[in-house]
Order: C-alpha cells, then sequence, then structure tokens
C-alpha cells in the first residue's frame, strides 16, 4: 500500500490531514464550458494508510474533445455514468479532507462546477497543489510536470491520461514531495476554498502597486525582470487571480491593457481577436504561452527599485562592492572562502549555483544579488532543495532559516565572496 506521509522525526503539526488525491480527464480547458470526462480518488489517513479508492468514466453528454489526447471515445463513455449520479459518492471521499492534484486549481475548478450543474455543493475547503509544492521544493528537473516528477522521484507512470493512474502517480510524488519539503523545513502550500460564486459578481480586487522600474520588452530567450509591464487575455489553465498573484509576488507589473510600454503578452490563444492581442501585435509586443510564463516566473531576475540608488562606485574600481562591517557568524555556520582553483571540477555533473542572499538592507539584498546575475548564477528567494551557496550580509545570522541552512550543511559566504573571480 501506497504512504504519503514523509517519514520525520518530530512530523510538523501542519502536515497531518486526512487527504483526499484527485485527477480528472476532460473534454477542454474551460470549465464553465467543458466538462468532465473520468474522476479518481484517492483517500489516506494521516499517518499514510489507504482509506479509499473510487474511479469512474464520466458520460458528459457532449463532444468528448481532444481523443488523441486522453483516449476516451464517445463510444468508451456511451455507458458511463454522467456525473450527477457520482456526485454524491465523490463528494464524500472529498468531504473534511485536503484535496490535492497537480495544477490543484484546474481539478477544482472542473469539480465544483460539475457539482453546481448537479445542484452539490462541492465538500472541499482546503486544496494543495503538488506543482505549488515542488516549486518550494525546487527539485533540479527540466520542468515541473507529472512525468518529470515521476521520473525525478523514481514513481513509475504506465498509462498518461489515464484518470486512476495519473492518481497513482500523483501518491508517489505527493509522498516524495513531503518528505523533501520536511527536510528543508517548508511549509506546505494549503490554499483555502470558499463557497464558489459567480465570476462575473466577484469584486475586482485593487492593482497593487510596482516597486521597480519597467526594464522595458522581454528579449527573445531571455529572463522575466522584475519590473516588466505583463498583460494576459483569454482563458488559462491558471486561475487568473493566482497567475496574477505569483506575477505580483515576484515583482511584475500587472496591467490590464496593452500598451507600447508592455514587456510581454501571455495568451494560450496564438490566433487570438481580443484587443489586447491585437493593440500587441500593432505594437510588436512579445506573445508568450502560459506554460511558457510560468517557467520564466520560477527565475524572475532583481529589477531597479523605485527608490533614490546610491552613487555608483568610481570606474577605476566597478567589481568592487561597499566594504561592510565585520560580520557576526553563529557558530553553526562555517563561512567558507572560494578555492583559488576550480576544485570543484571533480564533480561527476556540475550544478549551477543557486545563491540565497539572508540579511542587509534592500538596497545592499538587491545589489547582491545582482552580483549573483553577474557572475552567471541564479538568485535565489526562498530556501529550497536547488540552493547551493548562502551569503550572509548584516542581520542574516537571525533569519529563522539559519537553522536549516546549518543543517542541510550548505556554504556560508561572507559578502567579499561575491567580489572573488569566479
Amino acid at each position: 500500500m501506497l504512504s504519503v506521509a514523509p517519514a520525520l522525526d518530530v512530523p510538523r503539526p501542519d502536515y497531518a490531514h486526512d487527504w483526499a488525491l484527485v485527477d480528472v480527464e476532460t473534454s477542454g480547458l474551460v470549465p464553465r464550458r467543458d466538462r468532465i470526462l473520468s474522476v479518481a480518488v484517492l483517500t489516506f489517513g494521516p499517518d499514510g494508510t489507504q482509506t479509499g479508492e473510487f474511479s469512474t468514466l464520466v458520460n458528459p453528454g457532449c463532444d468528448p474533445g481532444p481523443v488523441h489526447v486522453h483516449g476516451l471515445t464517445p463510444e468508451r463513455l456511451a455507458g458511463a455514468p454522467a456525473f450527477d449520479q457520482v456526485a454524491e459518492r465523490v463528494g464524500a471521499l472529498l468531504r473534511d479532507r485536503v484535496l490535492v492534484a497537480h495544477n490543484a486549481q484546474f481539478d477544482y475548478d472542473f469539480l465544483a462546477h460539475e457539482f453546481a450543474r448537479a445542484r452539490l455543493h462541492l465538500p472541499v475547503t482546503q486544496r494543495l497543489c503538488t506543482l505549488a509544492l515542488n516549486r518550494r521544493v525546487e527539485p533540479p528537473t527540466d520542468d515541473l510536470s507529472l512525468a518529470s516528477l515521476a521520473a525525478h522521484y523514481g514513481v513509475p507512470q504506465t498509462r498518461a491520461h489515464d484518470a486512476l493512474d495519473d492518481t497513482r502517480v500523483l501518491a508517489g510524488i505527493f509522498r516524495a514531495s513531503l518528505t523533501e519539503a520536511a527536510r528543508l523545513d517548508l511549509p506546505l502550500p494549503l490554499v483555502p476554498c470558499p463557497p464558489r460564486q459567480d465570476p462575473q459578481f466577484a469584486p475586482n480586487p485593487p492593482k497593487p502597486p510596482c516597486a521597480f522600474r519597467n526594464p522595458g520588452r522581454l528579449e527573445p530567450g531571455g529572463p522575466l525582470v522584475q519590473g516588466m509591464k505583463i498583460a494576459i487575455t483569454g482563458e488559462t489553465t491558471t486561475a487568473r487571480a493566482e497567475l496574477v498573484g505569483r506575477s505580483v509576488g515576484a515583482g511584475l507589473n500587472m496591467m490590464a491593457s496593452v500598451s507600447r510600454h508592455t514587456s510581454v503578452l501571455v495568451t494560450n490563444e496564438a490566433a487570438s481577436a481580443s484587443a489586447k492581442a491585437r493593440r500587441a501585435a500593432a505594437e510588436g509586443v512579445p506573445v508568450l504561452d502560459e506554460d511558457t510564463f510560468l517557467r520564466l516566473l520560477e527565475d524572475v531576475r532583481p529589477g531597479t527599485p523605485h527608490v533614490k540608488q546610491s552613487p555608483a562606485p568610481p570606474a577605476a574600481a566597478p567589481a568592487e562592492l561597499p566594504a561592510p562591517e565585520p560580520l557576526p557568524v553563529p557558530a553553526t555556520a562555517a563561512v567558507t572562502t572560494p578555492p583559488s582553483a576550480p576544485a570543484t571540477a571533480a564533480v561527476a555533473a556540475p550544478r549551477r549555483r543557486r545563491v540565497l542572499v539572508l540579511g542587509g538592507t534592500h538596497e545592499a539584498a538587491s545589489a547582491a544579488r545582482v552580483r549573483i546575475v553577474e557572475r552567471g548564477w541564479a538568485a535565489a528567494l526562498n530556501l529550497s532543495a536547488s540552493v547551493t551557496d548562502v551569503v550572509l550580509l548584516s542581520g542574516g545570522e537571525t533569519d529563522r532559516r539559519m537553522a536549516r541552512i546549518t543543517a542541510l550543511e550548505l556554504p556560508v559566504h561572507a559578502p567579499d565572496w561575491l567580489g572573488a573571480p569566479p
């Protein structure tokens, strides 16, 4: 029997839940219009013991959509029950449990609409997305698709786009992700699920101000940079509110319209005839699909804050950072110095450095991240599995993550490490 509970000496209280792992196959990507074709639910207790399993095909009463993707033909679905015939059984498995899915917003939205069509309430008050969980863990994979994570965590996948098999694969990924999150002492990305409302009556949240200057348009093949002006048009797989919230949290400037100052337009419809798409075409604004945008959103580069900057150092010494006062370093964290020769060459598969900066003023931390990027490394914003080094600025020794950094034996460096030759 597959366990989803991480092996913890002292389990975190927020890890102890009853879980309902879910996967749905659908006739399309729009919950208001498209229908569920199959659904699978596996339930687990807080100790990782499987407590239930249910899966069924569903007759949607409409065209099943991309058969080449899910393999569910009208003939296969003809004798299946309608969703309202299985809704109560599905609801019983979801009730009083945390819904878990890969891209959980998608599965949650489709279930909510199907329950509404059946004149029932979806009994889910919290959900957890394994995609969001692995964005915190940051495993060294090319992407965070179900197939890539299954390969990374050693979970066998036999029938992709089969709801029951995908749910069993999800269980293995969830268990491994929880174990890694516990090792890093990460809180779980639990999302509350209030009763659904018709989106046309949902109030528009106020637009938060962006703290960074607009660096211009996205360069072909280049990274997103804090301050870039981003517009979205058309339907997205990720809920629009979640997509905007994550973008704002990364330091991007979300816009309601497109202008010549827009850095990029995000759309899944290459031939969209929306006003935003027409204006983007007229102004030559770059266009990205949602998946590419989400991938770039994982590594947004530091921008220039809307604050008065300190004068630049003299041209004679452009590579030096202002010399800080000596920093106190906790006895448990050894500060390293860079080797004079590339001693890491003996490592079989060298990883690109991903450096986390702790402490310092906003300006000092931003300057350190800029130096990290200039050296060809990546600046991390959170402690995750991909972090290779830590730079300690003034006050960083009191950061609550220092205990975990020490336990993980990550190299901790003084600020002048960033000024040494790569």
